[in-house]
């Protein structure tokens, strides 16, 4: 199947089309999904999709989101540079990398249809498998971690919001704390680099779409602020239950539109 993220239609179908209110109503997505991700510590990634799909079609959102997802990752690795665990990212990098490689060429090659669906079924699995990983907490050695790394890898590669799984694999290999934060963010900082750069030789990533995405980043640092102050009024288990339904709900829709549009 030919890819669909070819530089002319993409630059036809975004870079001609979008207006100043869709570049504002993008602000406003990624300031909402940021200050709901927030509450609950992760999400964003994966509150993202549902919303930015019918704004710039289901071909750009990874790409966009994988890099605005850097300006985010970088600013943590700076804040968090001393509980950095070298030893277990340099691990974790060595597996997923080629793996996620794959995974964000395998996006390319989609249909538009076909990436809702992707996402969708990926949305409504990772809540599930989200507490089984924890459950493992602290009890699981290198090739445990090795092969997560791998699964973790070609999930980044092709979807949106898969932080969650590495943050859970880093739990479970007995990061704890900030050291989780710094670890995952430098981690995804590399291979959000590596899969920026395949989208970018892709033609994935026109003008546009950078512009887009240094919006969100720029955007989501006020929802995350905000969050902070919001989250003392809930509890733990209320900021994972309303994440949990946004994202399955985000994901059955996805699956219903992509499905709908194969048959």
């Amino acid at each position: 199947m030919a890819s669909l993220l070819s530089p002319s239609m993409l630059d036809s179908a975004l870079g001609s089309t979008l207006t100043l209110a869709d570049y504002l109503g993008v602000a406003v997505t990624a300031f909402l999904a940021s200050l709901i991700g927030g509450i609950s510590g992760y999400g964003t990634g994966l509150l993202l999709p549902p919303i930015l799909i019918p704004m710039i079609g289901p071909e750009a959102v990874v790409p966009v989101v994988s890099l605005s997802a850097l300006i985010t990752n970088a600013s943590r690795v700076a804040a968090f540079r001393h509980q950095f665990d070298r030893a277990k990212a340099l691990w974790v990098v060595a597996f997923a990398l080629p793996f996620c490689l794959l995974g964000a060429y395998g996006y390319t090659r989609l249909s538009g249809p076909m990436i809702s669906v992707v996402l969708g079924l990926f949305l409504i699995a990772v809540v599930p498998l989200r507490p089984l990983l924890v459950r493992r907490h602290g009890h699981l050695g290198k090739p445990g971690l090795a092969l997560g790394a791998g699964g973790y890898g070609l999930l980044m590669g092709g979807t949106s919001g898969s932080g969650v799984v590495l943050i859970s694999l880093l739990l479970s290999a007995g990061l704890s704390g900030a050291s989780v934060i710094a670890t995952d963010a430098g981690i995804s900082f590399v291979l959000g680099i590596a899969k920026v750069s395949l989208f970018q030789a892709a033609g994935a990533l026109p003008l546009a779409l950078w512009l887009m995405a240094l919006l969100i980043g720029v955007c989501a640092v006020p929802g995350t602020f905000l969050a902070k102050r919001l989250s003392r009024r809930l509890s733990l288990r209320s900021h994972s239950l309303i994440l949990d339904g946004v994202v399955v709900l985000g994901g059955l829709l996805l699956v219903i539109e992509g499905g709908s549009a194969l048959l």
